[in-house]
């Protein structure tokens, strides 16, 4: 059964240059189900400062470091606060709150110790554009090719896991990289893992924050010196 005690959830939220409004509305969804929110401003230029929202925890890198190092002191600090699931969630507006419950529920259940999003599993949904479900394609066979995990949805931010998991998560590149550095950890510990059907909705705005083939070509070979050196 789904636990209807939410406190033990917290969902982690990278944030860099968000707009406002659009942060508020991220927070506020995630709100309604009460769980304990993370928002790790990573040195934003822009204020994006909260007054009356009622976040659960803020936190705030005085410099730029990447969305990896973001999620990872949001990580480590839900672990300090005795968390016993943790949820990683887009600042932009893409993700769902809707779908966290179908995330946990097999980690609840003891099926699994991380559940990755997939806009690719039926019934699934995205409404991304053919260059950037082309990119999407490439991605999983590159971390088919460094981690031996052919996943539907290899780039989704949209995850959760146990304690255990978490504990053994320790990202170290910065920028969007990260993402495998998950796929990293579920094969160095051998946690199970479950790819889960959810929501990706891409906006004007969330599209602006998206990657760009240039950096998707910075990930790759942050990736090959990630494993030459590891």
């Amino acid at each position: 059964m789904l636990s209807q005690n939410n406190d033990n959830v917290f969902v982690i939220i990278p944030v860099f240059n968000e707009k406002k409004e659009v942060l508020v509305q991220t927070i506020r969804e995630l709100q309604k189900a009460s769980y304990s929110i993370i928002v790790v401003n990573d040195a934003s230029a822009n204020d994006i400062s909260l007054p009356g929202i009622g976040i659960t925890y803020s936190l705030r890198h005085e410099v730029n470091l990447g969305q990896g190092a973001a999620l990872q002191t949001g990580i480590e600090f839900a672990l300090q606060k005795k968390a016993t699931y943790l949820v990683t969630f887009d600042a932009d507006g893409q993700h769902s709150s809707a779908d966290i419950p179908a995330l946990l529920l097999p980690i609840q259940n003891n099926e699994a110790d991380i559940t990755l999003a997939s806009r690719f599993l039926k019934p699934g949904h995205h409404n991304a554009s053919f260059s950037r479900q082309l990119l999407l394609k490439t991605a999983r066979w590159i971390n088919y090719l460094f981690t031996g995990l052919y996943l539907s949805d290899a780039h989704n931010g949209l995850r959760a896991m146990n304690r255990a998991a978490a504990e053994k998560v320790a990202l170290k590149e910065n920028r969007m990289a990260h993402a495998t550095e998950f796929l990293f950890a579920i094969k160095k510990n051998n946690l199970r893992f479950k790819e889960i059907p959810a929501t990706v909705t891409y906006t004007i705005y969330s599209k602006s924050k998206g990657q760009s083939v240039f950096n998707s070509i910075r990930i790759f070979f942050d990736l090959v010196l990630h494993k030459l050196f590891e």
